[in-house]
């Protein structure tokens, strides 16, 4: 798929992970991600390694077995990048179902 610009690719992405188990993956493996990135950067360097594991690994994990779906990383890699911490954001400060309204989505309730 081409995309025109940023938002474009964002509501795609968005109803890509309409699950909110999704989108608590996503979260989960983000923060590591800053975590073992924040620990290499003051500790030591060799956790660099477990910053794309956790952060991908996690995402994918959530797209192949929760979502059923195939992650947009493999299509757009760095608008992808871009919407998980834009995501991550809007999670953080309790405004991703807000935005999922705007786009016109309905959040699906579901457990963890």
């Amino acid at each position: 798929m081409n995309f025109r610009s940023l938002e474009d690719f964002w509501a795609f992405y968005v109803n890509q992970h309409s699950k909110p188990s999704t989108r608590r993956w996503h979260f989960a493996g983000t923060l590591l991600s800053l975590v073992f990135f924040g620990y290499s950067s003051l500790f030591n360097w060799w956790f660099l390694v477990f910053v794309p594991i956790c952060g991908y690994g996690l995402a994918w994990y959530s797209h192949f077995f929760v979502e059923g779906n195939v992650p947009a990383t493999f299509g757009h890699p760095f608008w992808s990048l871009l919407c998980d911490f834009r995501m991550f954001g809007l999670m953080l400060t309790g405004k991703m179902d807000r935005e999922i309204k705007r786009l016109g989505k309905r959040p699906i309730l579901q457990g963890f």
